[in-house]
Order: structure tokens, then sequence, then C-alpha cells
């Protein structure tokens, strides 16, 4: 089971310039929390793994590349080059989580089931954007307002979203 998990300012914006558009300690703990459950496996696109400071330690990395020559010499890291290669995760009762970018977003969107989404209430710069979807067909299962504090200075909201 594809599970996405990211935060989305106000105007859709997820990223500026191959990184976040803005720290929040808050969302990086919560990012941290669910990664580190069910299958630990996060799949992303290859400019997402490369704008990780490092290989996330306790985890698997899916990367998800349209260069066959893309290699990543770490035991935590697949590199794969085709769609048909994710489908063992998307047929999985285990949950995978999808972590982006937005060309990977939109890909792996129509096998997804689940969303955990940070909606930060403000509008960022951005290059980088979440696909628009109708949100009548999800349902929130779980909704927690952030706390704002002197590092998570943005208010936010947790959303838990399952298909319906």
């Amino acid at each position: 089971m594809l599970s996405i998990v990211v935060a989305i300012a106000e105007n859709n914006v997820i990223g500026k310039e191959k990184s976040l558009a803005w720290y929040l300690p808050n969302d990086l703990k919560k990012f941290k929390n669910i990664t580190m459950t069910e299958s630990k496996t996060m799949i992303m696109g290859r400019k997402t793994f490369e704008s990780l400071p490092k290989v996330l330690p306790e985890r698997k990395h899916i990367i998800l590349t349209n260069n066959s020559d893309y290699k990543v010499n770490e035991e935590n890291v697949k590199v794969i080059t085709n769609i048909d290669e994710l489908k063992p995760y998307i047929e999985a009762k285990e949950e995978y989580f999808v972590i982006g970018g937005g060309q990977i977003f939109k890909l792996l969107f129509p096998y997804t089931n689940k969303m955990y989404i940070t909606e930060i209430q403000e509008d960022f710069e951005g290059d980088t954007f979440f696909p628009k979807y109708d949100k009548t067909k999800w349902k929130v299962i779980e909704k927690r307002e952030g706390i704002v504090d002197d590092k998570s200075k943005y208010k936010h909201t947790f959303l838990t979203l399952e298909r319906v």
C-alpha cells in the first residue's frame, strides 16, 4: 500500500530549489515518526533523494529515476527505473511511504490509498507543487492542530486522509 507523506503550503508549494521552502521542526518530527513505522521504506525521486542531508537512518530508500546510469552505493538504497518495479509495494498490505517530489507524487497518486499531510497556513515562493486532487474522494480520519512556538513558527495542521 502506498501512502503519501507531504507538507503543503496554502498555495500548494511543496519545495523550492530542491529543498523545503520552510523550516518546521514539528513537521520533520512527524515525518520521522511516520516513516519509521510499517515497512520503514520511503519511495522518492532522484531530486528528493539528493536533497536529503544523508541516507536517513533505519529506513530503506527506493529511488525512482529515468536515469539508468544512476547508482547509489548504500545498503539501504535501491534505485529503480521503471514504475512496474513498484508493483509489489503498491499491492502490499504493508505501508510504503511516497515522500516526493512533485513528479513522483503526480505519478504515484492514482496508486495511493492514504495521505499524511501537514497543511501550512502560509504562502511560500516555490518551484515544486503538490498535484491538485478532488478532496471529495478523500476522508479525513485524523486532524490535529500543530503547535506554533519559537522553532515551528508557521501555523500548521496535521491531517491523515484515506481514499473513499
